[in-house]
């Protein structure tokens, strides 16, 4: 195993061991700054992140806006508070050693306005802010505006390319490093283009090679590469190490530290880690972002599998084969089906899907009473917790607010679940009705002898194992 040595990143040494920042209140003050204080890059997520009343209660996200545009705005106030409060414990915590990192996803809605109201109230608490989930174009305004450094999240050379020739190259003293996440392996959403085959995975490295090679065209050749995506054991990737046709190179870790003392998720999910098996992680298309994600495969993803499998076209008059009437809704309008469709649609309404529901593509999915009133209701309660939903057809943009298609009930809300599932300390039913993220790489946790008997480290003591190479 080669040694691991401090890089430069962010004006400062550091170890080249970066916290990976983690949906909504998976990674918050207390991960990130324990992370830094062992000397590393400790990311906490400012997405939706939670705050607190003076005496350390969470405050919950309760929306009381009765149009969506009005509780988007109380969405932002809360980014806004909860940013802040996760800075401030990560600073405390972190003692002045590593550096503290917000991650936000371009794509959140309102994420400028957080970013910046974030950054204004938290004033030399943050070192970097990263962002990924989408083109982040205007990161590098917001990091030179508050003296921060920043670090968009890339999942190939090209992606790179468009962001420094259209933005970066005006604030190249504020680009504290690139980070490459692997679509095929990182947790959450994953940046596959639509050149990209999400069953064929890629080797990282040749890509990442390329990354350098069009960083080092615009003279960056000094800046680091973060590696997300699939990172466990660091003697795996000795190639990478003190590699002079990758230069500095520093490795990110999302779903290890999910795992520890410090972690915020509750007890039954960090139990649920150490027994999935190869598989358990799969790569999806439901979100409401419209980028691919991986999450476990749990019965909320198993519903969604079967939704959308419960799906016909139609049309509106009777045109080829779809000549047999229909009748959809309490009014029972009429659409026009294949013979063979509605044969299938017979069967799905003998097991109780009898609720036929309008996609913007011309299709029908077929839901319980209760699902269907479930998707409905969230809908309505939409906080535009995105820039553009699909689900919901909610879009930050002016006049409408509105993506101008119908919204799409084979997709769910994804604010709802992530709050749940990162909230729901006691209720082990929750990791089954909820959206799970975690990297293909979660079932090394019952293979890794270091979790043996269920150990779960301090960050830490993760720290200091992954330094030994494994």
């Amino acid at each position: 195993m080669k040694a691991i040595n401090a890089i430069r990143m962010g004006g400062v040494e550091v170890l080249p061991l970066v916290e990976g920042g983690k949906g909504v209140s998976v990674s918050n003050g207390a991960s990130a700054g324990s992370w830094a204080a062992s000397g590393g890059v400790g990311t906490f997520s400012a997405v939706n992140a939670d705050s607190y009343l003076a005496d350390g209660t969470r405050i919950p996200q309760v929306y009381h806006g009765k149009t969506r545009r009005d509780r988007h705005e109380e969405l932002v106030a809360y980014g806004i508070a909860g940013g802040i409060a996760q800075a401030k414990e990560a600073y405390e915590r972190a003692g002045g050693r590593g550096r503290i990192h917000a991650n936000i996803l371009w794509e959140m809605g309102g994420a400028e306005r957080v970013a910046r109201g974030m950054l204004e109230g938290a004033k030399g608490l943050i070192n970097g802010i990263t962002c990924g989930a989408g083109m982040p174009y205007r990161l590098a305004d917001i990091a030179r505006d508050f003296g921060v450094h920043y670090y968009p999240i890339v999942s190939s050379a090209r992606a790179f390319n468009a962001l420094w020739k259209r933005a970066y190259s005006k604030t190249r003293e504020w680009l504290g490093g690139v980070v490459y996440e692997d679509p095929w392996l990182a947790g959450g959403h994953n940046g596959l283009s639509n050149s990209e085959d999400p069953k064929v995975p890629e080797d990282p490295l040749p890509r990442v090679l390329k990354l350098r090679r069009q960083m080092r065209e615009f003279g960056l050749g000094d800046v680091p590469i973060i590696m997300a995506g699939g990172v466990w054991w660091l003697e795996e990737w000795q190639e990478w190490i003190d590699n002079p046709d990758l230069g500095p190179v520093a490795f990110q870790f999302g779903t290890r530290p999910l795992l520890t003392q410090e972690s915020p998720i509750s007890d039954a999910w960090k139990q649920r880690l150490l027994t999935l098996r190869p598989g358990d992680v799969s790569l999806q298309p439901y979100s409401p972002t419209g980028f691919y994600s991986s999450a476990v495969r749990n019965g909320f993803l198993v519903e969604l599998e079967e939704r959308n499998e419960r799906q016909v076209a139609y049309t509106m008059e009777p045109i080829g084969d779809h000549v047999v009437e229909y009748g959809v809704g309490p009014r029972k309008r009429k659409v026009w089906l294949t013979g063979h469709d509605l044969a299938r649609v017979n069967q799905w309404e003998a097991e109780g899907f009898v609720e036929a529901m309008r996609t913007p593509d011309n299709t029908l999915i077929f839901v319980t009473p209760d699902k269907s009133r479930e998707i409905v209701q969230d809908q309505i309660d939409c906080m535009g917790c995105l820039s553009h939903c699909r689900f919901s057809n909610w879009a930050q943009t002016e006049p409408d607010y509105s993506t101008g298609r119908k919204a799409d009930p084979r997709s769910f809300c994804i604010q709802k679940t992530l709050q749940d599932v990162a909230h729901a300390q006691g209720d082990d039913a929750a990791l089954e009705r909820n959206l799970m993220f975690a990297g293909h790489n979660a079932y090394r946790f019952g293979q890794d002898p270091f979790y043996s008997n269920g150990f779960i480290p301090t960050v830490k003591q993760l720290m200091e194992r992954i330094l030994t190479g494994r």
